[in-house]
């Protein structure tokens, strides 16, 4: 077996534990925030957006600058970093006893968020780009995977054991990732390019808010963010008002699981029609696709319309991070890759801010299925914002980048 074959099983791998670990604790965010007093459900709400939403603005600030240690030490200690760092953080997440310590530790944990995101830029730097958007998917699977039965084996813990026990075993859960990853990955140097070896972090930056397509992708990467987590931390709540039965929690994990399934069944089938028809067009029609399934969200009587749309959802929104990361890797030079994914991961986290805390708030007002409702319409907005940049003149990002390099040092 190549190098390239076992750093990519290992990674997956190690996607699959980290993902379903960390979404172990996804479907009773809400109902864990409920033990720490006698609060209204506005206040909980409010609270459940705020802390979902925390994690990222640290992760904003710091993925470029992981990227750019990345591409000068490689992706490997990053994500060794990430990993311990994110078990350690949520280790301490199972003592709390208010909102406002867990809101610290999330923030602290935003630090070294980031293991999936490095490990899709590890994989994208060692992968062609004829194929990246197959192998991207194919990774994807993984994390999927571990997302699909993360929620239920979380609720079913969580209603067995509480909360407290379900943060410890998801530390050790990422612990064990990190050390798949410690031993098992052997990270290929890259051939330097000395003509993009010399790019300051501030003509990247430049060249990126004034290409035309690759600005736009990373606005679209954080509508679909938006839309797509706007709900999530509500979503535990949305399910105890159609339901009568105890085990909320394990029904709010089997809806969340749902979205994973269609997820899996498609990540792969759409990175792989991205490599073959363009990536623009599938990104397109994916999000599409995503305004017509969520909308049907905000009208359902019962959890199992619910779920049925869900999956729908979970089939298109499914192929958007392997089809954005795939663009980028196409667009990006190789040595500035790492960064420039980084600022990627920066949108993306961006939105993982803007949707909880919208979501809280729009909740709190007008109720969660309103929320659904909003998604709707940013992904719409997503689809604008790509159109108008695939029906404009091509520009080649690197020599774009070389222009923006030379007007900054003139």
């Amino acid at each position: 077996m190549n190098i390239q074959k076992r750093n990519f099983i290992i990674i997956w791998l190690a996607n699959f534990l980290v993902a379903g670990t960390m979404t172990m604790i996804m479907p009773f965010l809400s109902l864990y925030i409920e033990t720490f007093g006698n609060h209204s459900d506005a206040y909980v709400q409010k609270w459940a957006g705020l802390i979902f939403g925390a994690t990222f603005i640290t992760a904003l600030i710091m993925s470029p600058i992981w990227g750019r240690i990345a591409d000068k030490y490689g992706f490997k200690p990053i994500l060794l970093i990430n990993g311990f760092g994110i078990a350690t953080s949520v280790f301490l997440m199972g003592f709390v006893n208010s909102v406002e310590v867990f809101f610290l530790l999330r923030l602290l944990n935003g630090v070294v968020t980031g293991f999936i995101p490095t490990s899709l830029a590890f994989v994208s730097s060692q992968t062609a780009r004829e194929e990246a958007g197959k192998k991207l998917g194919t990774l994807q699977m993984g994390s999927v995977t571990g997302t699909l039965f993360g929620p239920v084996l979380g609720g079913l813990m969580a209603d067995a054991f509480g909360f407290q026990y379900t943060f410890i075993i998801t530390a050790f859960s990422v612990v064990v990732a990190a050390l798949i990853v410690l031993f098992g990955i052997k990270e290929e140097k890259k051939v330097k390019n000395t003509r993009v070896n010399n790019y300051s972090r501030k003509a990247i930056l430049s060249g990126l808010l004034h290409h035309r397509l690759m600005l736009n992708v990373m606005i679209v990467t954080a509508l679909i963010q938006v839309g797509n987590f706007s709900i999530q931390p509500l979503l535990s709540l949305y399910v105890s008002g159609l339901t009568d039965s105890n085990d909320v929690a394990f029904l709010a994990g089997l809806t969340f699981s749902a979205a994973g399934v269609g997820n899996l069944l498609f990540a792969r089938k759409w990175g792989k029609m991205g490599d073959e028809i363009g990536y623009e067009k599938v990104l397109g029609a994916l999000l599409l696709l995503s305004f017509i399934f969520i909308i049907p969200q905000a009208f359902v009587s019962s959890i199992w319309q619910l779920m049925i749309c869900r999956l729908l959802f979970g089939i298109a929104i499914g192929g958007m991070i392997p089809i954005t990361t795939a663009l980028v890797r196409r667009e990006a030079p190789i040595d500035i890759q790492g960064e420039v994914m980084g600022y990627n991961t920066s949108f993306r986290f961006l939105g993982n801010i803007i949707g909880p805390m919208l979501g809280g708030i729009i909740s709190g007002f007008i109720g969660i299925s309103s929320v659904f409702l909003l998604t709707g319409t940013l992904f719409l907005i997503g689809f604008g914002f790509l159109y108008y940049a695939t029906k404009k003149p091509v520009q080649d990002f690197e020599d774009f980048l070389a222009e923006e390099a030379r007007q900054s040092n003139l």
